[in-house]
C-alpha cells in the first residue's frame, strides 16, 4: 500500500483506518513489489467517476500489466458504478466483490470486461427499495400440452429482405420457427421468384400486402433497406404484436409521423431492438452518448416511444414504461457477427405470438439468445445460422 505522507490531512475515518492498519503491521510503500501473489484493488470509493491523476493512472497501468490475479473491492477502480463506463485507465480485475448491493455498472458497457467473476456479499442488508435495475432472469421452461397443434402456437411474419439483404429476413424467420412459432411467413420486399427456403422449407413466402398482420406477430425491418418505409404505416397501425429492428428503426428515426403511430400503439405489444447506433438515430444523439449511460437512455427511449426497448450490446438492457429495467448477464463476443441481431428479433417474435407481453417476450428471448452463445463449445466462430440451430 502506498505510504501516507501526513495522516493528519486525512478525513477522520481514513485517519482512523490508517492508524489501525499501521498497528496491524500493514506495510506502506511508494511502489509495488516486483512479485506478489494477489492485488486487492481499492484505490477509490464507488463514487469516483472521473479520470485519475497521473500517479493513480500509473498504478492502474501497473496493476493491469502484472500476471498476479486482481480482486476489486466493490468496483474496479476507474469504472463508473452506475453506467459501466470506464475512465481513460481502469482496472481489469479477475474478481470483483460487490458489497451491500450489486451495481448496474458491473454488468453493462465496460463492466463485463472490467469485473471478471463477480461475487456478492450483502453484509446482512436487505434488498434496496429503490433499485435502478435488476438482473435478467432465466425464462420458465415451456411445457407443451399433447392436445395442441400448430395453430396453438401462433403465427409470425417477417417483413424485410430488400435487394441483396434477403438473408437477414430469412435468418429472423428461421429463428422464429426454431423459437417455437407454429407457422412462419416471409414477406420479402424485393420481387422474387423464390418460393422456397431450401435450408428451411417450412417457411412460407407471401406478398407482404396480403398478410393478415392483425392476427400475427410481425418482425419488421430485418434487411429492409429503404423499402421498409412504405410498409410501416400499415404495419404500425394494424400489426397485433410487433418487433421493429434494423432498417425499420432507421425509418422511424427519420419520420415524425411514424413516431406518432408507434407511440399510439396498444401498450405491451411492441418491441424495439436497436444497437447503439440505431438507438442514437432514434434519440437524435451520437452512439457515444448512448454508450455513456445505457441504462438511463434505454429507459428514456422506452418512455418516449411507449414501447419495450432492447438496447443491445455488452449487458443488453431490456426496459419498458412502468417496468424495472433488466440487465442481461448472458452472452459473449461470439454474438459479434452479422445476423445475430436478426436471430434475436425472430426469437422475440416467436415469444410474442405465443401470447407473452412485450416486456416478458423480450426478456426471455434476450436471455436465451445469450445463453446459447455461452454454451457454444466449439473453438470455431459461431455464425448466426449456428446460433439458430443451437436454440
Amino acid at each position: 500500500m502506498t505510504r501516507i505522507q501526513n495522516s493528519k490531512e486525512l478525513p477522520t475515518d481514513a485517519a482512523i483506518a490508517h492508524r489501525e492498519a499501521v498497528a496491524a503491521g500493514v506495510l506502506f510503500a511508494d511502489t509495488a513489489p516486483e512479485q506478489y501473489d494477489l492485488c486487492v484493488d481499492a484505490l477509490f470509493g464507488i463514487g469516483h467517476a472521473r479520470d485519475s491523476d497521473d500517479r493513480c493512472s500509473a498504478w492502474i497501468q501497473q496493476i493491469n500489466s502484472r500476471v498476479a490475479p486482481v480482486l476489486a473491492v466493490d468496483v474496479p477502480s476507474g469504472l463508473d458504478t452506475d453506467t459501466g463506463v470506464g475512465a481513460r485507465f481502469y482496472v481489469r480485475a479477475n474478481y470483483t466483490l460487490s458489497l451491500l448491493t450489486l451495481k448496474p455498472g458491473l454488468f453493462t458497457a465496460d463492466g463485463r470486461d472490467a469485473c471478471g467473476d463477480i461475487w456478492f456479499n450483502s453484509l446482512g442488508t436487505t434488498a434496496p427499495v429503490l433499485a435502478s435495475a435488476q438482473l435478467n432472469r432465466p425464462p420458465q421452461r415451456e411445457v407443451r400440452a399433447h392436445n395442441t397443434h400448430k395453430g396453438s402456437y401462433g403465427d409470425v411474419c417477417v417483413i424485410g429482405g430488400s435487394s441483396s439483404m434477403t438473408g437477414a429476413a430469412l435468418l429472423a424467420a428461421r429463428a422464429a420457427l426454431h423459437g417455437g412459432a407454429g407457422r412462419v411467413y416471409v414477406g420479402l420486399l424485393t420481387p422474387t421468384t423464390a418460393h422456397l427456403d431450401r435450408g428451411q422449407p417450412e417457411l412460407m413466402y407471401r406478398d407482404p400486402l396480403t398478410l393478415a398482420i392483425e392476427s400475427m406477430a410481425v418482425v419488421a425491418g430485418c434487411g429492409g433497406g429503404n423499402a421498409i418505409h412504405a410498409h410501416l404505416p400499415r404495419i404500425l397501425a394494424q400489426a397485433g404484436r410487433l418487433v421493429l429492428d434494423a432498417d425499420a428503426l432507421n425509418a422511424v428515426a427519420q419520420d415524425a409521423k411514424l413516431q406518432d403511430l408507434l407511440a399510439a400503439r396498444a401498450a405491451n405489444t411492441t418491441v424495439l431492438t436497436p444497437h447503439p447506433l440505431e438507438a442514437a438515430r432514434l434519440m437524435n444523439m451520437s452512439s457515444k452518448d448512448i454508450q455513456s449511460n445505457r441504462l438511463h437512455l434505454a429507459q428514456v427511449m422506452a418512455e418516449r416511444f411507449a414501447c419495450t426497448v432492447v438496447l443491445k450490446g455488452s449487458g443488453t438492457i431490456i426496459t419498458a414504461p412502468g417496468q424495472l429495467a433488466r440487465i442481461n448477464t448472458t452472452g459473449n463476443a461470439r454474438l459479434a457477427t452479422a445476423g445475430t441481431g436478426d436471430v434475436l428479433a425472430g426469437m422475440i417474435g416467436a415469444r410474442l405470438t405465443a401470447g407473452s407481453d412485450a416486456f416478458s417476450s423480450a426478456s426471455d428471448a434476450v436471455f436465451r439468445h445469450g445463453q446459447v452463445a455461452d454454451a457454444w463449445a466449439s473453438t470455431a466462430t459461431m455464425t448466426a445460422q449456428d446460433l439458430i440451430q443451437a436454440i
